[in-house]
């Protein structure tokens, strides 16, 4: 409590907060795709349940690892070198984490555009997904997006408090935005494609950040940012054709 007040009174304390907040949402984004995508693929009834068992084992290993935050500092160390890199658990983490993901989204992409699609691999009934499979999922990529949320959080502010309730307040967020997110991706199959092509990039960076190649945010977010334009842009284009088509039938039965 004696560290708590001082912080309240300290408008440095709660621009770092503001600031940390946005960065978590921001990063909670990709979590978020992941966690629509994977759980629009269970029944209806148990959609709501993944999402929140989901979103709060996200806020569980979250405030772990912020209570374990020195074996998270050392994370960072490396442990072994190869070709002239050296790589940590960090880095360990991210590219099998992004691996992941490239391998998900390719296989989700390869079963929609595939005139024919095969049984998919490790999910013999893509429309029944197992509530227990799609939770395993959810935790293992909970698991890298929260060591690389945890970090960023740790080089931002050396205040446990302000970490804590950044994560708190942004996981928050995540569980607001989960079903109008995953219901509007469910009812846009086009989106679909696009969340998937953003879940492809993202693991692409994952992977380049564990080889040291980091990529600022900044860019595939502005990436992402544009693509979302213009495909809301294409489905108002649609939504226009489909009313001029329906506004014109009246007038021709006229004639």
């Amino acid at each position: 409590m004696d560290t708590i007040l001082p912080l309240l009174t300290d408008p440095a304390a709660w621009i770092a907060l503001v600031t940390l907040i946005v960065m978590e949402v921001v990063l909670g984004i990709d979590n978020l795709i992941f966690i629509a995508i994977l759980t629009n693929k269970l029944p209806e009834d148990r959609r709501d349940m993944a999402r929140k068992v989901g979103i709060s084992a996200a806020l569980v290993l979250r405030l772990l690892l912020l209570f374990t935050i020195a074996a998270i500092v050392q994370l960072t160390t490396p442990i072994f070198s190869f070709l002239g890199l050296d790589f940590s658990w960090r880095d360990l983490i991210l590219i099998a984490g992004g691996l992941f993901l490239v391998w998900k989204a390719t296989k989700e992409i390869h079963h929609r555009v595939d005139p024919d699609p095969a049984p998919m691999f490790l999910n013999r009934d893509p429309a029944a997904l197992g509530f227990r499979s799609a939770i395993v999922q959810i935790l293992l990529l909970d698991l890298v997006f929260s060591v690389d949320s945890i970090i960023t959080a740790v080089g931002m502010t050396e205040h446990l408090p302000i970490m804590v309730a950044a994560v708190i307040v942004a996981v928050a967020v995540m569980l607001v935005a989960a079903t109008p997110l995953a219901n509007f991706i469910n009812a846009n199959p086009t989106i679909v494609m696009l969340a998937l092509s953003f879940l492809l990039m993202i693991g692409m960076v994952l992977i380049a950040d564990g080889f040291g190649v980091h990529v600022p945010k900044g860019y595939v977010y502005a990436a992402m940012a544009f693509s979302a334009l213009v495909e809301g842009l294409n489905m108002m284009a649609r939504r226009a054709a489909r009313r001029r088509r329906g506004g014109g039938n009246p007038d021709h039965a006229g004639h």
